[in-house]
């Protein structure tokens, strides 16, 4: 099944340009045929082609149907790498697995102080049609890491931290009921001086495991654990 995407449905019942000539000048679609569209939000819609025009396809909506909502609300918190490209794998990878939020912040080993949202929500629209989703994530512009330990209200709040010592493991910590944020820091990992800061918050430390994982190497792991909490 091939999903296209429209985020102002009911309202509009037209694909934009770029969606309109995949649509019809790739897909080859034409009047009559039946095309799957996502808002975005969380319902998949049934549409019949009105207009089979490149530049705006029109169409009807024939069925709606509700994506089934995760238990609890998985949030993914992390300072971006210098290379944007790991970045750009990490948003796309942990989309298809169904993350609901993915913030950005930056701590003292930071590597990287702007993130280009607007291009990172396209990665997001490909990776959900790709995963045949229909909620996109919330992405949130980056920050300082205090802002984050404020601004969060979930029940379990957790910090990854590079520590061989803590036998504490991130998937002994999860709930299927109750809202989840997990920290992932930089490839110079967080200050002592920051976990104790997130500590005086409410977060627990917590270990991925026995090796030391590149930044979004934690992130995807974190965000599977996660994921596997819920089953």
């Amino acid at each position: 099944m091939h999903l296209f995407y429209q985020d102002q449905l009911p309202e509009i019942k037209f694909l934009d340009q770029a969606e309109s000539k995949h649509c019809i000048k790739v897909m080859r679609r034409q009047v009559g045929d039946e095309i799957n569209i996502i808002d975005g939000k969380g319902t998949f819609y049934k549409a019949k082609i009105t207009n089979a025009n490149p530049k705006k396809c029109e169409f009807e909506v024939t069925e709606t149907t509700k994506e089934a909502k995760p238990s609890f609300h998985r949030h993914l918190a992390i300072a971006p790498t210098k290379n944007m490209d790991r970045m750009e794998w990490l948003i796309e990878k942990a989309t298809e697995m169904g993350i609901d939020e993915i913030s950005f912040f930056q701590s003292f080993h930071s590597e990287r102080k702007i993130i280009k949202i607007d291009r990172l929500e396209k990665k997001v629209i490909s990776a959900l049609k790709q995963s045949l989703k229909a909620k996109k994530p919330i992405l949130n512009e980056i920050v300082p890491f205090n802002k984050v330990l404020d601004s969060t209200s979930a029940e379990i709040k957790l910090i990854a931290y590079v520590d061989f010592e803590n036998k504490v493991h991130m998937r002994n910590e999860l709930s299927e009921e109750q809202n989840t944020l997990i920290l992932i820091g930089p490839e110079g990992d967080f200050t002592p001086e920051e976990v104790d800061m997130a500590a005086g918050k409410g977060f627990e430390k917590v270990s991925l495991g026995n090796s030391r994982l590149r930044t979004e190497t934690a992130a995807l792991a974190a965000v599977h654990l996660m994921n596997l909490a819920m089953e």
